[in-house]
């Protein structure tokens, strides 16, 4: 599975929350159309998941099913590494070496740590406010060329580049410096509720829709759409918010250009062109929830994924681990 002849690309989503559009189109879409040029790594990161109060069997339901759905979307076991996280220890042991080289005032600066913390005021511990450096691990420790994220979570990549060149400076040439990865279309796919805020998967409500949304509900959440008082269809991301938005998601999920589109649904209302988008991501999804729901009657085939997953993942963090434990002094026999 390993492939030094390809760039390495890591990237995870945390199985909290149900994976919405939004997963699909700013993430995992992308993540499928890279697994044949990169050597690709994606894990199922549980151990960012408990940052926040959750109910443990929730939790492991919702591995399973996002495995299931990360296949389903198109990510072949065959072609990339697909793993849960914590089945390899070798991330917290490294993310306890990184603190020993991560500053406090770094942290201070993580503004989604101020974000999170405001949220959960009743739970604002101290990994809430470390993850990124055990973000920071999970990319190097498999010496990552490429990470895909959101200009959310860009700061803590620049977080890793960071540590890492820290590191490098002390012991040599230890850690590849990785480099964000930020697709330009679709990366940022915003409520249908409230278009200034990014969809969630924390918040189901009529904003956020989800892979396994059934056709009537995905129809429904789109005509509630907020839009604005105007009836044009024009792009314009500062003063036609939820249009723009809604345009994005219409275009990833058809090909077409924002030119196409306004020039299609000139002269026509809003609740036509928000049918039309409804009816493009029911057309998207069906075939995902329909080969996800299959997976997952099929555990033992999941849990073979699972198995090989943590092996090939686990050789390569733990040959970067052992190289680590050395530069820093630890004693091995």
């Amino acid at each position: 599975m390993e492939n030094t002849a390809k760039k390495r690309i890591l990237s995870g989503i945390k199985p909290t929350g149900e994976l919405t559009l939004g997963s699909y189109i700013g993430a995992i879409k992308n993540w499928v159309s890279l697994q044949d040029e990169y050597d690709c790594l994606y894990m199922l990161a549980d151990m960012h998941s408990i940052t926040v109060r959750h109910d443990p069997a929730v939790l492991r339901r919702r591995t399973l099913e996002q495995l299931a759905q990360y296949i389903a979307c198109g990510l072949d076991p065959e072609k990339n590494i697909l793993f849960i996280q914590s089945h390899i220890p070798a991330h917290a042991e490294l993310a306890w070496v990184l603190n020993c080289y991560t500053m406090v005032g770094e942290l201070n600066r993580m503004t989604q740590f101020k974000e999170k913390s405001a949220k959960h005021t009743e739970n604002i511990n101290a990994g809430l406010y470390d993850y990124p450096v055990l973000m920071a691990s999970d990319i190097l420790l498999y010496n990552a060329d490429l990470v895909p994220v959101g200009e959310d979570q860009k700061q803590h990549v620049e977080l890793c580049r960071d540590i890492a060149a820290r590191f490098n400076g002390i012991y040599g040439d230890v850690f590849k410096i990785p480099e964000p990865f930020i697709p330009k279309l679709g990366a940022r796919i915003m409520s249908l509720d409230d278009p200034a805020s990014k969809m969630s998967k924390s918040e189901e409500s009529n904003g956020s829709v989800l892979l396994m949304d059934e056709p009537n509900i995905i129809k429904a959440k789109f005509r509630r759409a907020v839009t604005d008082s105007e009836t044009c269809v024009r792009y314009d991301p500062e003063n036609k918010k939820g249009v723009s938005n809604l345009m994005t998601i219409y275009s990833v999920c058809t090909g077409y250009t924002y030119e196409q589109i306004e020039n299609d649904f000139s002269g026509k209302g809003y609740g036509e062109f928000k049918t039309a988008v409804g009816d493009a991501v029911v057309e998207t999804l069906r075939p995902i929830r329909e080969e996800a729901k299959r997976l997952l009657a099929d555990k033992a085939y999941l849990n073979s994924v699972i198995t090989k997953g943590a092996e090939n993942a686990g050789r390569i963090a733990y040959r970067m681990l052992s190289k680590v434990y050395k530069k820093v002094g630890f004693y091995r026999p």
